[in-house]
Formats: structure tokens, C-alpha cells, sequence
């Protein structure tokens, strides 16, 4: 097993970096930089340190070991909280990387070795990458969770089960001879029903934790110089949009970043939808078409006429949709509309407060642990409809052969999410996405 070393904490000017090493040549990179024998486990100690190759001083810093296996990767691990100046940190890395048996770690290996020595499942090491991710509280929280095992342990819980209903059902085929009880592979239908309606409404979440992690999409849609780029730019506190009194000025889908109630929102502003009057606009109307239909939330927005009533319609909302007219400050309105003034920000904060409440409800964090990767869901489908096949293999008393191997698939499909079996081509994927020195 190679040594690895990597920094841990962001790139940059900084008070302090840490410098990261795992594998069984931490103890002599450590004492080949400080001339001294490894610390006490789990003691920041003030070290010298010194580059082995010319006996040049490159900082004072403090020295962490963590024998193995009582580390984050299960290996001998050291850090080292340098002065986070560029020259420093280049110094240290470069005197690591001439030790023997050290190379640079790949993006996520460190945690790639803390699941591969049991440290952590692959849904635990999903919530850790979260955890670094998380922009807004509630990401926080649901990452948090996850990297904490929340989610593991059901998935785990499950499959204990669904492993026990297979020896059962595997125990009747090869020893039908034996003493078993009669009618053993029936007897199993009802924990197998159980078992296929646990997961099913555990996916039925509206994929709430999958929107909390990637962001809710809200589209601002309407005809052209209602005011969607003001309002845009209202909300994101900056000219992210040109406003002009032309039609037609928005040709593209633009994006802003808010934080609402803790919920990551992408907010997008869209071309005006009329006839367009040529090839760049008729594409970016196409867009806007295209992000109004996926988008999780829309606001549909008109506006107020000085003499009255509203320019433009309600005709593209749906359910749910938040409906607006602009320009309040000019007169005019609807029923069962918000009337703000994005020029002048009045009724603003009471949209804020409604889209924030509307979010929330939709897609806040949960109380209990939620899908929040496509790939768990594609495995939690996977392992339900398996479970369909071996019910109804059971109620149509088909060969017991069969409905085991649709048992035996099942397990797969959970043990897949958490990396219990058949993960080694899951492996680069899940932590290719991490950053150097985690």
C-alpha cells in the first residue's frame, strides 16, 4: 500500500493549510521532516520542520498522528497545520513528495481508503462530499445526517431483512428433505410485501432531498418588458440582468443563486414569450419555453396599466404556480395576484416571504432521512420492483429457484448503494468528485 499526502484544506493565501498523509510511511515522513519520532497519538505538538534533502527550515508547525487503525482512513494518518503562505506550503509538499514510498493523492483517495477499510459506506462518504459542498443551513443538516449514517442504516436494515428472507427461501430449496417447516418459501410473502412497501414510500418524498442538495429551480416567465429582469435583479441585490425598455432584451436563460429559508434556489429569467421577430430570439423563447416546463416553481408575471388592468395574461400558470403583476406603483392589478414594484421594491418582501414559505414546504429538509442521489433511487426502484417479481413469484407458485434469484437481486440493488457488494465499478464515480486531500 502506497503512502499518500496531499493538502487537505483549500489552496490559497491563508493563516494555516493542513497537509494530509496516509499509508504505512506516515511515521517516517514524519520523522524524516522533524528529525524527532512521531508525537503521542491524538497531541497537536509544535514541531520543526525541516526539508530532509538540504536540512532547510520551512516552518514551525503542529504535528498530528493517528496510528492506525484509530484514523479517519483506518491507516497511520499525520497532519501537519503549517502558515498557509504559498512558499510554505509548496516547500513542505515538495519535501514530502522526495520522501520514499509518498506520492500526490488522487482526488478523494483519502476518503476512498476510509471506505475501503471499513471506515465509512459509500452513503456516508456521499454525505461527507455534501457536508464540504453545503452552501445553505438545511444542505447542512441533511448532509450532516447522511455523513452520520442516517441513511445507511435503513438501507442496511433492509437488506439484513431481505438476506434473511433469502436463507429462508434458499433453505427450502436445498434441504426440501430436511426437517424445514412446510410451506417455508410461502410463509415469506408477507415480510417480502412489507419490505417492497417500506421502500416505496420511501421514495415517494417528492424528491425532496435530491432539490435540497441540487438546488430548486424557480423560473420567472411572462410576456417581454413586464419586468422579469428587474424583478431578477431585485431579488439577487445586483444588476445581474440587463434592463432595458426594449422587447425582446432577455435572449437567453439567466441564473442567479438566493438562499431561501436555508433551501438552495436557482432563480432563472426568461426570454418574453411572444412571436418572436427573429432567429435569436425564437431560440431563446425555445428556452424559456423549455426551463418553464421543468422548472420546480414558476412565477408568472404581468403588469399593471396606468388606466387599469394588466398587460398581459395568466394563460401560462398551472397549479401552484405564484402569480404577480408588476409595476403596482403605476396602478392597475388582478385578483388572487401578488402586486409588487420591482423598480421601487414595494410588495417585494412579501413575495420573498411566499416563494420562501412555498419552498420550504415543498422541499425543506425533513425530519427523517431522504433520498438525495439519483443513484440511491435508481437502486431503491431497482430493489422494488425485484421485490414486485418475487411476490408475485409466490402467488403464482412459480419455481422457488426463481423468486430466490429475484431475492438475491434485490439484495444487490441495496447492497449497491451502500457498498456492501458489486461496487468496485461505483468506486471512481462516487469519489471522483471529491477535492484533492479528502
Amino acid at each position: 500500500m502506497e503512502t499518500i499526502y496531499a493538502l487537505s484544506s483549500a489552496g490559497g493565501r491563508a493563516g494555516v493549510a493542513v497537509l494530509r498523509i496516509s499509508g504505512p510511511a506516515t511515521s517516517a515522513a514524519i520523522k524524516a521532516l522533524t528529525g524527532r519520532e512521531v508525537p503521542p497519538p491524538r497531541v497537536a505538538t509544535l514541531r520543526r520542520i525541516s526539508d530532509p534533502a538540504n536540512g532547510a527550515a520551512l516552518d514551525r508547525a503542529l504535528v498530528i498522528w493517528f496510528a492506525g487503525p484509530q484514523s479517519f482512513t483506518g491507516e497511520d494518518v499525520a497532519e501537519f497545520h503549517v502558515h498557509g503562505g504559498r512558499a510554505v506550503v509548496d516547500g513542505v509538499l515538495g519535501a514530502l513528495g522526495r520522501q520514499p514510498g509518498l506520492r500526490a493523492a488522487n482526488p478523494g483517495e483519502f476518503t476512498r481508503r476510509a471506505f475501503e477499510n471499513g471506515k465509512l459506506d459509500l452513503t456516508e462518504a456521499e454525505g461527507l462530499a455534501d457536508l464540504i459542498d453545503a452552501e445553505t443551513e438545511a444542505q447542512r443538516r441533511q448532509a450532516l445526517r447522511q455523513m452520520e449514517g442516517a441513511l445507511g442504516r435503513i438501507y442496511e436494515g433492509w437488506r439484513a431483512r431481505l438476506i434473511r428472507v433469502l436463507a429462508y427461501a434458499e433453505a427450502e430449496i436445498d434441504f426440501a428433505d430436511e426437517d424445514i417447516p412446510a410451506d417455508l418459501m410461502a410463509q415469506l410473502g408477507p415480510e417480502i410485501e412489507a419490505l417492497a412497501n417500506e421502500i416505496r414510500a420511501h421514495l415517494d418524498d417528492g424528491r425532496r432531498g435530491e432539490r435540497l442538495r441540487d438546488g430548486v429551480e424557480v423560473a420567472i416567465v411572462g410576456p417581454p418588458n413586464v419586468g422579469k429582469s428587474s424583478l431578477l435583479n431585485r431579488l439577487a441585490g445586483r444588476e445581474a440582468a440587463i434592463v432595458s425598455d426594449e422587447a425582446g432584451t432577455t435572449r437567453d436563460v439567466l441564473e442567479v443563486r438566493l438562499d431561501l429559508g436555508g433551501i438552495p434556489v436557482t432563480l432563472a429569467d426568461t426570454a418574453g414569450l411572444r412571436e418572436a421577430v427573429g432567429a435569436i430570439e425564437k431560440e431563446g423563447i425555445r428556452r424559456a419555453l423549455a426551463r418553464a416546463e421543468s422548472a420546480d416553481l414558476r412565477l408568472v408575471m404581468v403588469a399593471a396599466k396606468p388606466e387599469g388592468g394588466i398587460e398581459g395574461d395568466f394563460d401560462l400558470a398551472r397549479p401552484g404556480d405564484i402569480r404577480i403583476v408588476n409595476k403596482a406603483d403605476m396602478g392597475g392589478g388582478a385578483d388572487e395576484a401578488l402586486a409588487i414594484s420591482a423598480l421601487t421594491g414595494e410588495g417585494v418582501e412579501a413575495l420573498v416571504a411566499v416563494l420562501t414559505e412555498r419552498v420550504t414546504v415543498l422541499f425543506g429538509a425533513s425530519e427523517h432521512p431522504v433520498v438525495t442521489r439519483a443513484r440511491h433511487r435508481e437502486g431503491l426502484e431497482a430493489c422494488a420492483g425485484e421485490l414486485d417479481r418475487a411476490f408475485a413469484g409466490l402467488r403464482d407458485d412459480i419455481s422457488g429457484e426463481l423468486v430466490a434469484e429475484d431475492l438475491r437481486l434485490a439484495a444487490r440493488s441495496l447492497g449497491r448503494i451502500t457498498g456492501r457488494v458489486d461496487v468496485e465499478d461505483l468506486l471512481d464515480v462516487v469519489f471522483r468528485d471529491f477535492c484533492i486531500g479528502k
